[in-house]
């Protein structure tokens, strides 16, 4: 096992001017399981891919442990890959599968037999041993890949988006079954996702990446609790955060008939280029319905709501405030999250109100977070 370093590893594809990941700086602690995470095309994938020498390092460099591996070929970084597509031989045994990178390293057969016994055991597999991938569930599948990489006893797994092709429920029971083994194996491990619901629920830390730069490192909780700037608020949790663009008047932020109490210290934070504006941001569950003569309310209007048995879920829209929604690009429908069987019909308006210690305020300039 060892620790992972990307020490300002850059990557520019050929015929292309704009870095895919650019500088990027992250260090992965030895046994820490850490979740890349981020949009399409933010450069989750090709950092992955750099760490396993399937990608050019432009520039900076990679290590594992002590050893620059900027420049080593993948065979011989002592990683394991598992990839979205199974990957797996059709005309091979599962047991033929799993211990086939060591019949190529030509380990000997009884140690093979051993280790394929033991990670089939971890994995659950011993009964599917002597059958073929078509005689396999999905699941299945993609346990005898993880297998295979367990086998080798590398250094680090990488993990490309391994539970995309299972259905919703599967997903749910394989990334609880993938964290755990991560945990009882103690195998550094990276993992490319683009659902932060598997981000926050499987990392030790994640890391968030948008067009090919760093955003933020951390906890699950610090991710959720304290975003680091506009578009981490808007990306992680689901549903997403509510966020909105507005006026700053006196000790109010205004946008259309919403009102929402702003501290000393966030208008003092303002800058000059915000133009007196502010973004602020607040999850589904951190407001309460109040009544309309409550200070600092903000106005729904209800389109739906989901009564999803223990929380019930209110989408609406706010007349005149064009822009306040959920996430980073909102479509201008609001979220809140209400006790069961208590929100109102469809038409009807509710106000609400942000409960203190709960509100997240940005710069509209940089996007940068500003005191609460």
């Amino acid at each position: 096992m060892a620790s992972v370093t990307f020490d300002k590893a850059t990557r520019i594809y050929p015929g292309s001017t704009t870095p895919a990941v650019k500088e990027l700086d992250l260090h992965i602690k030895d046994g820490e399981f850490l979740v890349l995470v981020g949009p399409s095309g933010c450069g989750k994938s090709t950092s992955l891919r750099m760490l396993a020498g399937l990608e050019d390092v432009n520039g900076g460099r990679i290590l594992i442990g002590d050893q620059d591996v900027t420049d080593v070929q993948p065979k011989d970084r002592d990683i394991a890959m598992v990839f979205q597509n199974y990957a797996l031989y059709p005309h091979m045994t599962v047991r033929e599968n799993m211990g086939f990178a060591l019949k190529i390293a030509k380990v000997d057969k009884a140690e093979i037999r051993r280790r394929v016994d033991e990670a089939a055991e971890i994995l659950d597999l011993t009964q599917y041993l002597d059958r073929k991938p078509k005689a396999l569930s999905g699941g299945q599948r993609q346990r005898v890949a993880m297998g295979r990489a367990i086998v080798r006893k590398p250094k680090v797994f990488l993990m490309d988006e391994p539970l995309s092709n299972l259905d919703a429920k599967l997903r749910v029971q394989t990334r609880t079954q993938i964290a755990a083994l991560q945990r009882n194996l103690g195998v550094t491990t990276v993992y490319v996702t683009h659902d932060q619901t598997e981000a926050l629920t499987m990392g030790d830390r994640i890391a968030v990446l948008k067009d090919g730069l760093l955003q933020q490192v951390g906890t699950p909780r610090e991710m959720y609790e304290r975003p680091a700037n506009a578009f981490v608020a808007g990306f992680i949790g689901s549903p997403a955060m509510n966020i909105g663009t507005f006026n700053i008047e006196g000790d109010h932020a205004v946008l259309g008939p919403a009102h929402i109490k702003l501290s000393r210290a966030a208008i003092d934070a303002v800058r000059p280029e915000d133009g007196g504006k502010i973004q602020v941001g607040f999850r589904p569950e951190a407001l309460d319905v109040v009544t309309a003569s409550d200070e600092a309310t903000i106005p729904l209007t209800i389109d739906l709501v989901e009564e999803l048995g223990s929380d019930a879920y209110i989408y609406g829209h706010v007349e005149g405030a064009a822009g306040l929604g959920s996430g980073e690009d909102s479509t201008g429908t609001m979220i809140v999250r209400v006790p069961p069987r208590t929100a109102p019909g469809k038409g009807k308006v509710i106000h609400v109100r942000v409960r203190p210690g709960m509100q997240h305020n940005f710069s509209v300039s940089t996007g940068e977070r500003l005191p609460d």
